[in-house]
C-alpha cells in the first residue's frame, strides 16, 4: 500500500484516523438503539426521538462542509478536538433532557455535530493530503473500514451497557469512551517526512471559486444526487431497525446483533471498496452498489422474518453500507484535486445528509401513522434504484480549474 515513504509513519496517519472515525461512527450508527429507552423514560413518543434523532441526521451533513472549511483553512487537529469534546458533552448531557427540544440539542445538535467535525471530510481529507497519490484509495478504505469496525463494537457494547446501566449509564459511558479518543488526534497530525507538497497560493483556484465551481458540474451535483440516497437508506435502518425488528416479534439483541454484523461486513465492503477505487472507475464501482441495495431490500420485503433473515439481510447490506465513502471521495478527487477534499466532500455528505433528516424523520412518521415500516422500504428499494442509474453519467475525468490571477 505504501511503497515511496515512510511506511511505518504512513500507517500511523491511516490508522490514527480509522481510529477516531470509530469512535465517532460507532457511537453514532448506535444511536437507534436508544430510541424505545428514551421513549420509555420520557414518554415523549416515537415521532418526537425521531425528529431529534432526524435533526442530528441533518446537522452530521451541515457540519461536514463548515468542518471542512476550517480544515482546510487552518488545519484539522484544532477540528478533530472540537467535535470529540462535542460529542462528548452532547452525550453526557443526553440523560439530563426530558423534553423534544432538550433532545434536539443534545442528540440533534451537540453529538451530531461533534460526530460530524470527526468524520469522513475531516479525516479523509487530511490523511489524502499526507499520502502518496497510489496509496490514497486503499487509505480511504482503511479509514472507512474503522468507522464500520466502530459500530460493530459498540452496536453489541451499548446495548449490553443499557442492560446492565440503563440507557443513561450508557450514555455516559459513551462520553467517556469518546474522550478516551484524544490522543489519537496527537498521532495523525504528527508530521510525516516527504509526504505530498502543498500547492501554493498561485497553483490554487481558492476555496470560494472551487466551490462554486463544483455547484456547477453535472457529474459533481449527479454524485450528489445519488449520495442523497445513500443517507436515507443509511439512517432509516440505523434509527429503525431495532423497531422493524420489534415489529416482527423478535428480541432486542437481534437488533443489536444486526447492527454488529451490518459494521462487520462493512470492514470488509470498505476494503473491497479502497482496492477496487485503484483499479475501476469509481461511477461503476456506486452502480453496482446502489443497485445491490435495491435488490436485497426487495428480497427481504418478500423473505420470513426471523433471525437468520435479518443477520443475512445486515451481511448483505452491510457489505455496500459505507463502503460508497471510498469511491465517492475519489470521484470529488479526481474531478477538483485534492486541496479542498475536505470543503467538497463535505458538501457531498451534506447531500447525504438530507437524505438521513427525510429517512430517520419519515420512519418515525409512517410507524405513528401507518403502524409499520412498509412504504418506508417501497421508496427505499426506488431511490436505491435511482441512486444506481444516476452514477453512470458521471464524467471522472479531471475538471479545469481557473488560475488565480
Amino acid at each position: 500500500m505504501f511503497r515511496s515513504l515512510n511506511q511505518r509513519a504512513l500507517w500511523v496517519v491511516t490508522l490514527s484516523a480509522a481510529g477516531i472515525l470509530m469512535v465517532t461512527m460507532g457511537t453514532r450508527q448506535s444511536v437507534g438503539l436508544f430510541l424505545s429507552p428514551l421513549n420509555t423514560s420520557t414518554g415523549l413518543g416515537v415521532a418526537s426521538i425521531s425528529l431529534a434523532m432526524a435533526v442530528g441526521q441533518f446537522m452530521w451533513g451541515a457540519i461536514q462542509p463548515v468542518a471542512g472549511a476550517v480544515a482546510d483553512r487552518y488545519g484539522p487537529g484544532k477540528v478533530l478536538v472540537g467535535g470529540l469534546l462535542l460529542l462528548a458533552l452532547g452525550s453526557a448531557m443526553t440523560p439530563f433532557m426530558d423534553s423534544t427540544w432538550g433532545l434536539i440539542l443534545t442528540l440533534g445538535i451537540l453529538t451530531a455535530a461533534g460526530s460530524g467535525a470527526g468524520s469522513f471530510s475531516v479525516l479523509i481529507g487530511a490523511a489524502t493530503n499526507r499520502l502518496p497519490l497510489e496509496a490514497r484509495g486503499a487509505a480511504s478504505g482503511v479509514i472507512n473500514a474503522g468507522g464500520s469496525f466502530g459500530q460493530f463494537v459498540f452496536a453489541p457494547l451499548l446495548q449490553k451497557l443499557i442492560q446492565i446501566f440503563g440507557w443513561m449509564g450508557a450514555m455516559w459511558a459513551m462520553a467517556l469512551i469518546t474522550l478516551a479518543a484524544l490522543p489519537l488526534v496527537k498521532t495523525l497530525m504528527r508530521p510525516v517526512e516527504g509526504s505530498p507538497a502543498k500547492a501554493t497560493a498561485a497553483d490554487e483556484p481558492g476555496l470560494w471559486r472551487s466551490v462554486t465551481g463544483a455547484m456547477g458540474d453535472r457529474s459533481y451535483l449527479l454524485l450528489h444526487t445519488g449520495f442523497f440516497t445513500c443517507g436515507f437508506h443509511i439512517a432509516f435502518l440505523v434509527t429503525h431497525l431495532p423497531g422493524e425488528v420489534d415489529l416482527c416479534g423478535l428480541p432486542p439483541a437481534v437488533a443489536s446483533w444486526s447492527l454488529a454484523i451490518i459494521g462487520l461486513a462493512n470492514i470488509f465492503g470498505s476494503l473491497y471498496a479502497g482496492s477496487c477505487v485503484s483499479r475501476y472507475r469509481s461511477k461503476y464501482v456506486l452502480f453496482w452498489m446502489y443497485a445491490s441495495r435495491a435488490i436485497m431490500v426487495a428480497l427481504y420485503l418478500v423473505a420470513p422474518k426471523t433471525d437468520l433473515t435479518f443477520y443475512i439481510f445486515a451481511a448483505g447490506l452491510g457489505f455496500t453500507w459505507l463502503a460508497t465513502v471510498p469511491p465517492t471521495a475519489a470521484i470529488v478527487g479526481k474531478l477538483f484535486g485534492v486541496r479542498y477534499l475536505g470543503t467538497l466532500f463535505g458538501l457531498t455528505l451534506l447531500s447525504h445528509q438530507i437524505g438521513g433528516f427525510l429517512g430517520a424523520y419519515l420512519g418515525g412518521i409512517a410507524l405513528t401513522e401507518l403502524g409499520n415500516y412498509n412504504w418506508m422500504w417501497y421508496a427505499d428499494m426506488a431511490l436505491a434504484a435511482i441512486a444506481a442509474a444516476v452514477n453512470l453519467p458521471i464524467r471522472e475525468a479531471p475538471v479545469a480549474t481557473p488560475q488565480r490571477a
